[in-house]
């Protein structure tokens, strides 16, 4: 067996018995990713385009046709998360930060590999779509019976998703169309419409880095009651000081692969190192 070999089966033997040691100690897994490949398949032909059904065949037979080019976006990662945890993803950009989280909330399809979940992953992105000609109030509704919650849930949590949001503190913006909104404000509102209910598993990607610093303030204090209240939250930043005042682990991944996995100062400290170079 080459040295290589031997690292990575020791490595793997390494991470079998910590996990075996969590669940002992009675840590519930809430997200396990088990050598996980995510591999993306762009049209390279001559006319560079083709179509979504194309596309989409393509796909889910993930066989490449001629003049595709393929893109190993995520390369056998393994991790597991628990319940309670509050995980930052660091790295390059086009590091896989964001595909790994998509394949966590499934709505990516794995080359190789396994993701086991417990509960519902919800996934918040800054470019998740809001419906443009509805007003902030009607998408207030619309995303929380999408998320699960009932009318009265709703109605009972409405005027403090707005008072989150910050979208009515120069006028009533909650009453207009989201297109009159600004990028800050629709991500705003989109952060305090998830952050409303208590999630399994909450995955949120960049949304820290919008809003001002009193915002920001906000985000950070309600992950950390999510995750007091016995969720999982995922969070993808920039901001090396949003990821050390939220999160107690910190996963790094450059060029897809998964290159450190710790505490937060270890690993922060290592990345920031390693981009100083």
């Amino acid at each position: 067996m080459a040295v290589a070999e031997k690292s990575a089966a020791a490595a793997s033997a390494d991470k079998g018995a910590k996990d075996a040691e969590a669940v002992s100690a009675g840590r519930r897994p809430t997200v396990i990713a088990d050598g996980l490949h995510i591999v993306y398949r762009v049209n390279g032909g001559a006319r560079g385009r083709g179509s979504a059904t194309a596309a989409l065949n393509r796909i889910v037979r993930r066989k490449a046709s001629a003049g595709m080019r393929e893109v190993h976006a995520v390369k056998g990662v393994s991790f597991t998360a628990y319940r309670g945890e509050a995980i930052g993803l660091i790295g390059s950009n086009g590091s896989g930060k964001s595909t790994l989280l998509r394949a966590v909330a499934g709505l990516l399809p794995a080359e190789r590999g396994r993701v086991y979940t417990d509960g519902q992953p919800s996934l918040l992105g800054v470019n998740a779509a809001l419906m443009n000609d509805l007003t902030g109030e009607r998408n207030v509704i619309l995303g929380g019976l999408a998320m699960g919650m009932s009318k009265d849930q709703i109605q009972e949590r409405y005027q403090g998703i707005v008072d989150f949001s910050g979208v009515n503190e120069k006028g009533d913006f909650i009453s207009l169309p989201m297109r009159t909104y600004s990028s800050g404000m629709a991500a705003r509102l989109r952060f305090s419409i998830a952050a409303a209910k208590d999630h399994d598993v909450l995955m949120i990607d960049e949304a820290l880095a919008t809003g001002d610093k009193k915002f920001q303030k906000r985000s950070e204090a309600r992950i950390r009651e999510l995750r007091e209240e016995a969720g999982t939250v995922f969070l993808v930043s920039h901001n090396n000081k949003s990821i050390r005042d939220t999160c107690d682990r910190v996963l790094w991944l450059e060029s897809g692969e998964l290159r450190m996995d710790g505490p937060t100062e270890d690993v922060m400290k290592a990345y920031e190192e390693f981009t100083r170079k």
